[in-house]
């Protein structure tokens, strides 16, 4: 069967890492992943989350900035017009807004709480990863929001297909195509593991470069700088 997105020049080209990576971790809270909750125990969710925790702990190793979020409201008044129900009940302080057990034991750099989809949106997400010199974004978690915004924000988006999960497999795998034909590269864990390591080493030469670049000049015993 043809593909008209493909004809019409959709999914044309790959994006490829950039120069330096972040990781955001999007939503893995007990209210979406602990089965004693209403939204909680898909198994694709669950599995997401175990394959999230090794990228986070390469993130971590190679000094990358990793952030994660949680959806949480003061009141279901602060909440917008959500059209499933048990969202109204992720209240700020209550146990369906802990992050999970698992992404909290490795410990990631910031934890944000949203109160929208994305974990751009009205968070200091971007500017975090700005000030870090992020370019390239590993989004795992819940992820079509933020994929979104991070892509309007310019970064470049990667997606690792087994860290990122939906209620029913038929409309997750509809949402990660069209994601990857339009934002983002998919790719899987492991490659994302890979970029990381590969990054991580990068960013190190160039932190010891740039030590070395801005060291205060010895001063000579006619004090003047050595040249």
């Amino acid at each position: 069967m043809p593909d008209i997105y493909a004809e019409r020049g959709y999914g044309s080209r790959t994006l490829g890492f950039g120069a330096k990576i972040g990781v955001v971790v999007v939503d893995f809270q007990r209210g979406f992943t602990d089965p004693a909750f209403p939204m909680g125990g898909a198994p694709m969710v669950d599995q997401a989350g175990l394959n999230t925790v090794p990228v986070i702990q390469a993130a971590k190793r190679a000094g990358l900035p990793v952030i994660a979020c949680v959806n949480g409201y003061d009141s279901p008044r602060a909440a917008p017009h959500w059209k499933v129900g048990p969202v109204l009940d992720l209240l700020r302080g209550t146990p369906a807004v802990e992050l999970d057990p698992r992404i909290a034991a490795v410990g990631p750099d910031v934890l944000l709480i949203k109160s929208a989809p994305s974990i751009f949106f009205a968070t200091p997400a971007a500017a975090i990863l700005t000030k870090e010199r992020v370019d390239t974004v590993i989004v795992t978690g819940c992820i079509r929001a933020s994929v979104i915004d991070a892509f309007s924000l310019r970064f470049r988006v990667m997606v690792p297909r087994d860290c990122v999960g939906d209620h029913d497999a038929i409309a997750h795998a509809r949402n990660l195509k069209d994601v990857e034909r339009r934002y983002a590269d998919v790719i899987d864990g492991a490659a994302a593991i890979d970029a990381i390591e590969q990054c991580g080493g990068r960013t190190t030469a160039a932190d010891q470069n740039n030590v070395v670049m801005n060291r205060v000049p010895e001063r000579s015993h006619h004090g003047t700088p050595e040249q």
